[in-house]
């Protein structure tokens, strides 16, 4: 049987926020599986912070650039050291100018060119402080929408595949800031955690002690409402949670979006 250490239990406890007992019950159950632990955690009902762990602690800005006919648009994120290095002018003109070379990129996921890299790294050597590219993304559509919370820690771009009017595209923005959404559709998600989530569910069933027929229907349910929970178009929209974004946009579909949140980078 695998050795429980103290900072196994640590991790496991900086990553669920429960007790050093729950954790290392759970550890010993899983013969040192942390991933596993944290699973079976859950699967008890005993995780009260799953994502704790990947809360993000760097400093940064995220930077969007937008076409006149709103057709296209780009986003970038740098990271820093502190807040102090984030709200410096030399800072912020080094990541307007990155964001400015990411508009001029092909549309896709935007890699650190030379020129990005080497505008960087001149901020870099002026201020002191170590920075990094974290990310960087082009989307064009038929309409572009955007939102940057006044902190500019946070942005959204997201392409639609018709004419929708400035105050809905404004409101769709800032759903997918709060929201956080993990795909546009149910079938953009990925199967392995689709799987992942369906495993807990059927053990939360098992332990309820229901009948195997109630139970099904348990698991389904769950599934169901995990998908519409984290789709965007089947996600409740958060200025009318009566509606979905699917009703909101009235026919219209979103066609590509992406979501940045400073540290975040959803690994």
């Amino acid at each position: 049987m695998a050795e429980i250490t103290a900072s196994m239990v640590k991790e496991l406890r900086d990553a669920t926020s429960l007790g050093m007992m729950d954790c290392k019950k759970a550890l010993d159950e899983t013969a040192g599986d942390i991933d596993a632990a944290k699973d079976l955690l859950r699967a008890k009902g005993m995780a009260t912070a799953e994502k704790k762990a990947g809360r993000a602690t760097k400093e940064g800005l995220v930077a969007i650039k937008i076409a006149d006919d709103k057709k296209t648009a780009a986003m970038v994120e740098i990271q820093c050291e502190t807040d102090f290095c984030a709200r410096n002018d030399e800072f912020i003109g080094m990541v307007n100018g990155i964001r400015d070379l990411a508009y001029d990129a092909e549309v896709g996921e935007i890699a650190a060119s030379d020129a990005i890299t080497s505008r960087m790294h001149d901020a870099q050597g002026k201020i002191g402080e170590n920075m990094s590219y974290s990310r960087g993304v082009k989307i064009s559509a038929a309409k572009i929408g955007t939102y940057i919370h006044h902190n500019n820690k946070v942005g959204v771009i997201v392409g639609v595949d018709g004419d929708v009017d400035e105050e809905t595209l404004t409101g769709l923005c800032q759903h997918i800031a709060f929201s956080n959404p993990m795909g546009i559709t149910t079938d953009d998600i990925d199967k392995d955690l689709v799987a992942k989530e369906t495993e807990i569910a059927k053990q939360q069933a098992i332990e309820s002690g229901k009948p195997e027929e109630i139970a099904e229907k348990m698991v389904g349910g769950k599934i169901k409402k995990f998908l519409a929970q984290n789709a965007l178009m089947e996600q409740a929209y958060v200025k009318d949670d009566k509606k979905t974004i699917k009703e909101i946009l009235g026919g219209k579909t979103v066609t590509a979006f992406a979501r940045y949140a400073v540290g975040d980078t959803g690994e």
